[in-house]
């Protein structure tokens, strides 16, 4: 697969918006590599630049650093954080890894979820952590996301939420999965009560999450280059037994086949969300 090349845009939807902080080096700081330009960054110059390279590659963020850019200044209240999961299957090795991740992340599972501004307008956010194992999907990821959709019907409040997920946790086997039926009603609620839900697909957002909560918001929005899709694509290539086409499960390829509705790069999404929830509010922009 060809390397993406973020700085031409493949679409209209991809224009405008593409102006990037001049690189300032500094050989005594720490470099991230980026695997699309292969230039070495500091990492001073990506958190300035809400982790983006001047090549416009989108690196993974963590979920509070998500957080602070999108909601509005000190207006994030976090809700549910004390719920965490645990062994249920008494998988093993599975209690030791999620003391190991929770250690190191710094959060007691895959996603933060609370209320939040954003433009002035109050909802529900979820943004999924992808330094909790990948952001995969347990029991407790599904258990927030469901209290917090109904939270937001109670409240009245549309949800904007953040995807990033290996899909479900297999550690958790059939609970697992089980979490994309109860995700999908908490949604279906929320919709039925005739309020706005929109989600902007990270990378990578594949499986189960995929498959329930990630695909059925209102508006569906990605960032530049994310991989969305269900199965991986060796997967699919093994099991169709035919070659997939370039830029396959690629943002850019999944809405020129209707799947999404947008792509929207860092520096702009703040002002679309804020945009988007002030329309669905019937205030005007």
């Amino acid at each position: 697969m060809a390397l993406l090349n973020f700085l031409k845009p493949k679409n209209k939807l991809e224009e405008g918006g593409r102006s990037f902080a001049p690189v300032q080096q500094d050989d005594g700081e720490p470099q991230k590599k980026c695997p699309n330009c292969r230039k070495e960054m500091p990492l001073s110059y990506l958190w300035g630049n809400r982790m983006v390279c001047s090549c416009g590659y989108h690196f993974r963020m963590k979920a509070r650093q998500r957080i602070q850019m999108i909601a509005d200044r000190d207006s994030f209240c976090e809700r549910d954080a004390g719920v965490r999961g645990g062994n249920p299957l008494d998988f093993p090795g599975y209690a030791e890894k999620l003391e190991t991740v929770r250690a190191a992340s710094g959060e007691t599972e895959a996603v933060v979820c609370g209320t939040a501004r954003i433009g002035g307008t109050e909802c529900c956010l979820f943004v999924m952590e992808p330094y909790f194992m990948m952001g995969s999907m347990g029991s407790a990821v599904g258990e927030k996301l469901t209290r917090l959709f109904e939270h937001a019907v109670e409240r009245r409040l549309p949800v904007v939420g953040f995807t990033v997920s290996g899909g479900a946790r297999m550690q958790e086997g059939l609970l697992s999965l089980m979490q994309m039926a109860k995700t999908s009603a908490a949604v279906k609620r929320h919709s039925d009560a005739g309020l706005f839900y929109m989600a902007v697909l990270t990378d990578p957002t594949t499986g189960g999450v995929t498959a329930s909560f990630a695909m059925e918001a209102d508006i569906i929005l990605a960032e530049p280059g994310a991989t969305v899709g269900f199965a991986g694509a060796r997967v699919v290539e093994q099991t169709t037994k035919k070659p997939l086409p370039e830029g396959f499960q690629k943002a850019e390829f999944v809405l020129r086949h209707g799947f999404i509705d947008d792509i929207v790069s860092r520096e702009r999404q703040k002002e679309y969300l804020a945009q988007m929830l002030c329309i669905h509010s019937g205030r005007a922009v």
